[in-house]
């Protein structure tokens, strides 16, 4: 069985009991709702099966790896030289920092809404995990937020916080607006 061992079996039986239970949850609130063709269960089956195919596609990279240190992956070192130093204020004002971020952008989710609130927060989390280079933080922000829009705005038709406060919520109707217009070519 490749690499495979029996921590990793187990791990993925866990995972997929988990997909298979949530999946049996779904038939219990399956109604049509009528702004979305797909009903109720649509989005949860969506990330049920994303969470089966990480699964699956875990358990082939343990198959193929095993458990083993790979060299040139980021963040994985096979000593352990730094220790982090929790007594120094600027490590302990990131990690608030980095806790508190997503606080943050829940709080402003009403006042703000997703539409306009998300690049900014991916631009923070990222900045916050020490990327510095601007280039990349538009990139990837907007990788991210475009990958959002596509999965939760036109493929799940998902409604998300649009914001109350005006320039906020403008945007939102812009991004509405042109889904619906996106929609109807189909």
């Amino acid at each position: 069985m490749g690499q495979l061992g029996k921590s990793h079996m187990i791990e993925t039986v866990v995972w997929s009991l988990i997909a298979v239970i949530f999946f049996g949850y779904t038939f219990e609130f399956n109604q049509p709702i009528e702004i979305y063709k797909f009903g109720a269960t649509g989005w949860p089956r969506v990330i049920i099966l994303l969470l089966m195919l990480v699964t699956l596609g875990n358990l082939y990279h343990h198959f193929k790896n095993g458990s083993a240190v790979q060299k040139g992956r980021v963040g994985i070192a096979e000593t352990d030289d730094s220790q982090t130093d929790y007594g120094n204020p600027a490590t302990l004002a990131k990690i608030i920092a980095i806790l508190f971020t997503p606080f943050l952008f829940a709080w402003l989710l009403k006042p703000v809404g997703m539409y306009s609130g998300a690049p900014f927060f991916i631009a923070a989390v990222i900045w916050l995990f020490g990327e510095r280079r601007w280039q990349w933080i538009l990139a990837i922000t907007l990788l991210i937020y475009a990958i959002l829009l596509g999965l939760f705005v036109v493929t799940l038709n998902a409604p998300l916080p649009q914001g109350n406060v005006s320039p906020f919520y403008d945007f939102s109707g812009f991004i509405l607006k042109m889904n619906t217009q996106l929609q109807q070519l189909w």
